[in-house]
């Protein structure tokens, strides 16, 4: 079984929305977009190149595709552009009827379903980046092997969180944690079963 993988940002009160650019996301009303920018260093593009840096298929969100697809084929001549616009694309959505980025289909059917039919089929790791929704359904059905976060110093109090509301509890375990020069903690973590409740309440 092939591994799925997440990658995404977050800042520390744990909002993943628009990241990239003020006009990447403005749905309900997020006015923070491109808060990652300026935290960018040669340490975190190391870690995006290794993560990136093998062969790989990608699964997204609706937002996310259309906010890739929007942007990584019109750029030339860069290693990141080329590996994501050559790269086998899954795009789950209940609202689009095509994808027309190079390489992508559309995932019908039960999500949870058709991501396990996947894994189990031959071929490179699936990456996941962005996709907050499908990330919610993916821990749903247990399918993610690991998540790479990078967390920035901000706070900005709106916007779409990666664990809101109804995430499904599990349990964690960090498997390597690095700091750009920024103050960015790159964090990766694999699944670690269910979550260990106890108590510090004496007898």
């Amino acid at each position: 079984m092939r591994k799925l993988r997440v990658n995404t940002f977050l800042t520390l009160d744990g909002v993943m929305q628009a990241p990239g650019g003020p006009e990447e996301d403005t749905s309900g009303g997020f006015k923070h977009g491109g808060w990652s920018v300026n935290y960018w260093d040669d340490r975190m593009g190391q870690m995006m190149g290794e993560f990136m840096g093998k062969p790989y298929d990608l699964l997204l969100g609706r937002k996310t595709y259309e906010i890739f697809a929007a942007h990584w084929p019109n750029v030339k001549d860069d290693s990141a552009a080329n590996s994501l616009n050559n790269a086998k694309k899954y795009v789950a959505s209940r609202t689009l009827n095509s994808v027309e980025w190079q390489n992508s289909s559309l995932i019908k059917g039960d999500v949870g379903e058709q991501v396990s039919a996947l894994k189990d089929q031959a071929g490179p790791e699936i990456q996941v980046h962005g996709s907050g929704n499908l990330i919610q359904t993916l821990m749903k059905h247990d399918l993610i092997d690991e998540f790479q976060v990078m967390i920035f110093p901000v706070l900005l109090g709106t916007g779409k969180r990666l664990f809101a509301d109804g995430t499904i509890p599990a349990g964690l375990m960090l498997v390597e944690s690095q700091t750009s020069s920024t103050g960015v903690v790159i964090a990766k973590y694999e699944r670690a079963g269910e979550v260990k409740y106890g108590s510090f309440a004496l007898d």
